[in-house]
């Protein structure tokens, strides 16, 4: 049906240049709001009507006419309507709307999938503190930042995936000395406990296995610890590698794995935070201020010019993250998306705005609204009935892994991604274990594993079925099941333009229920050969697109349940 859509597309703008040359290069076609006013619609007849003089409908008559002309619409289309002030509604005949079936057998996975762009993307996510385990916001960051590379790949992007750590500054001072107390015998309540330190039962765990001088390592470093009280530094050392660890099993917990992980304490070793400042005091974008250094962050829309360096000689965060973001760009990474809670909201104007002076003293035309942010709300977490605030090792808060143990990676990761980011968010754990229609996740994999059991009982060639006669789906729930699998390219072209991955949970369910009304409306495995094998390759194909959809969510689809 997408090859029906291309032709009718160049049909229509073949019959607009009849009308008024130059007319079809506007050319679209539209789904209705209802489903009802037919397959496909135009508005082409209410856009030329002003510059032709003429009425709109008399505008419609007249390109229909043209429309019929076009053996690509004698070929496909069924009926023609004029309706409201000027819309034309199309209808398709059923074989226009059967070519989707052998589309997708086809195609095969790669149904939906955009031939490469020769583009470069890099997308930075979770890019959590080494400071503990990744809590339930991370969690959403991770499920949003990997559906937004499977979307980017879909659409012919070479998708690089960063995590970005956070290993330089107070919190990494904070976890040096929160260990040193636990090994110390302190604990949390404690007079000389410090209201600011880490307090979850981890802190203690990496204290003893630091006084017992074991080595931890990770995915870049391995460390050794000297079992010394007094070694803050190596405390320090340990402490991160150690977490680094835990992270790291969180996230093979998740199943996610990036292609590189960036750390911050590198932008300082290496000159580039120096060299950032340098750059925008040499623009003169900086000036000086109460012992401090200030950018000029309101010559580029923020709202008040920004402190960058502070009076005691340390850098405010904002600034190793303009420094980060110019190495994104010297990298190749031209464009560049970062996947952040919405706390960090006030740091885009002033990136920007760091980034735009250096583009300029630099001369590396480095775009105004680079990089691209995705901001999301944290998420609150029910069990029985009631909010699950704390987890016992970590402390203060519910963590990745918990989730995970509690429900199953492709319950949180359909959960977190089935709402816009920047909403609230509740995850219901006892809902997410459910093995019914309610639970959204097992509805949709009920449904791929449905057809999975209707086609095991056939038993036949499943390759063979883009080959049959598919004339036998004529009926309006084989139909409606067509157009929306058709549907399935474009919604992921526009899920990936506007940064939705909850689009495809959407489009997921939708097709679930859709698939679902016709399993109960028409018997698949009948008598009649013929009309059996077209309605199995329906369901193949449905099969494959639930496949799909899911796999770019991250999310299993099981032959069986």
């Amino acid at each position: 049906m997408l090859f029906v859509k291309t032709e009718l597309l160049h049909a229509l703008a073949a019959a607009l240049e009849t009308l008024m040359p130059g007319a079809g290069a506007k050319a679209a076609l539209e789904s209705p709001k209802v489903a009802a006013h037919g397959d496909f619609a135009t508005t082409a007849a209410m856009q030329l009507a002003k510059p032709l003089q003429r009425n709109p409908r008399q505008v419609a008559e007249q390109l229909i006419a043209a429309l019929l002309a076009q053996p690509a619409f004698a070929q496909w289309v069924e009926a023609l309507e004029i309706a409201g002030p000027g819309f034309i509604n199309i209808r398709l005949k059923p074989a226009a709307k059967q070519q989707v079936v052998r589309e997708v057998l086809a195609a095969g996975a790669l149904f939906g999938q955009q031939p490469s762009k020769g583009q470069r993307l890099l997308v930075e996510f979770v890019s959590a503190n080494p400071t503990g385990p990744l809590h339930v916001g991370h969690a959403r960051q991770a499920a949003l930042g990997d559906a937004i590379c499977n979307l980017y790949a879909s659409q012919g992007w070479n998708v690089y995936r960063e995590f970005y750590y956070n290993d330089a500054g107070v919190q990494i001072n904070t976890l040096a000395t929160s260990t040193q107390l636990r090994a110390q015998g302190v604990k949390p309540g404690d007079d000389l406990w410090p209201e600011a330190s880490y307090a979850g039962d981890y802190i203690a765990e990496i204290a003893a296995d630091f006084m017992a001088g074991k080595t931890v390592a990770a995915d870049d470093r391995s460390y050794t610890a000297s079992g010394d009280v007094n070694d803050l530094e190596g405390m320090r050392e340990f402490a991160v590698a150690y977490l680094r660890r835990e992270q790291d099993l969180d996230l093979q917990a998740f199943a996610l794995k990036f292609d590189n992980y960036y750390l911050e304490s590198s932008l300082y070793t290496s000159g580039r935070v120096d060299a950032a400042v340098g750059a925008l005091v040499a623009a003169g974008k900086t000036f000086e201020k109460d012992g401090a250094l200030w950018l000029r962050s309101t010559d580029y829309g923020d709202d008040k010019d920004r402190v960058m360096k502070k009076s005691d000689g340390s850098f405010t965060y904002f600034v190793p993250d303009v420094a980060y973001h110019l190495a994104k760009w010297e990298r190749g990474f031209t464009k560049v998306v970062n996947i952040q809670g919405t706390d960090h909201h006030g740091t885009i104007a002033r990136v920007r705005a760091g980034l735009q002076a250096a583009s300029a003293f630099h001369h590396l035309d480095i775009p105004l609204g680079y990089p691209d942010y995705v901001l999301h709300t944290m998420v609150r977490v029910v069990r029985g009935g009631a909010e699950v605030k704390i987890s016992k090792r970590a402390g203060s808060y519910v963590t990745l892994r918990d989730l995970v143990e509690w429900t199953s990676k492709d319950a949180v990761r359909f959960f977190l991604l089935s709402r816009k980011p920047d909403t609230e968010y509740t995850f219901d754990v006892d809902l997410a274990v459910a093995k019914n229609n309610d639970n959204p996740v097992y509805y949709v994999q009920y449904a791929h594993a449905r057809i999975c059991s209707v086609l095991a009982a056939w038993g036949g060639d499943e390759a063979g079925l883009a080959e049959v006669d598919l004339s036998a789906l004529t009926s309006p729930q084989a139909q409606a099941l067509m157009l929306l699998l058709a549907k399935y390219p474009e919604m992921l072209t526009a899920a990936a333009e506007g940064f939705a991955p909850h689009d495809v949970t959407f489009y997921l369910r939708e097709l679930a229920a859709c698939y679902h009304s016709y399993y109960d409306a028409e018997r698949i495995l009948v008598d009649e050969e013929a009309v059996k094998l077209a309605r199995l390759a329906l369901v193949a194909a449905t099969a494959q697109v639930l496949h799909n959809g899911l796999a770019v969510l991250g999310v299993s689809a099981p032959r069986k349940m």
